[in-house]
């Protein structure tokens, strides 16, 4: 039906796009109930959207953003964030203008990760753990992988340990006031924009204890 409809409408692009934007099955919700995942426990009908990760710079972008200290300044120069010392040496020729990593500082350090300085044959590591493109050729879909590496960054990269420590900062500052739960609350509330089960209340309290 849709091949016959977009020859008939004379080849409209545009048309087809908002006939398959529109409709009901791509406008799911990951979100279920029981019955309906009972009826299609594989999601062959459409019962539900899919549930999939952030692309790489989505990621950094949402992680600054929460924690408030996302520079949001657009257009201007490629920047350099943190990354492992001597990735560039290695690989950059003797007479390159980026043989050396040269680390930026400042509101420079968090502007958004389209504005980061990509070097093709040593691209940034927080990019290339979550499947970010070499932008070596076109990339239609990117891949989708689940890595223990992707654990590490979050944990040790420098720009992730200092927006958990902003983070903090926020809900201590927002809400000082409120009690232990409350701002754990608060904070899950922030990185998911829903609250919290009382399983996931429940285990945050004995992390936070």
């Amino acid at each position: 039906w849709l091949a016959t409809e977009f020859r008939e409408t004379n080849w409209d692009v545009k048309r087809l796009f908002k006939a398959l934007l529109m409709t009901a099955a791509f406008r799911q919700e990951s979100a279920t109930d029981p019955a309906s995942r009972a009826k299609d426990p594989e999601n062959r009908w459409l019962a539900r959207g899919p549930r999939f990760r952030l692309d790489a710079e989505q990621i950094r972008d949402n992680v600054l953003a929460v924690s408030g200290l996302l520079n949001s300044e657009r257009g201007g120069r490629g920047v350099n964030p943190y990354q492992p010392p001597n990735l560039w040496e290695p690989v950059g020729y003797a007479d390159s203008n980026t043989r050396y990593f040269i680390q930026d500082h400042g509101d420079k350090l968090y502007r958004r990760s389209l504005y980061t300085f990509l070097k093709r044959t040593a691209p940034p590591p927080y990019l290339t753990n979550f499947d970010g493109t070499n932008r070596e050729q076109v990339c239609v879909v990117r891949e989708r992988t689940n890595t223990p590496l992707q654990a590490l960054t979050l944990l040790n990269d420098p720009v992730y340990v200092e927006a958990s420590r902003a983070l903090a900062r926020r809900v201590l500052t927002e809400k000082t006031n409120d009690d232990g739960e409350s701002k754990i609350s608060y904070a899950f509330q922030l990185c998911t924009s829903r609250a919290p089960t009382k399983e996931e209340r429940e285990m945050l309290n004995r992390l936070f204890d």
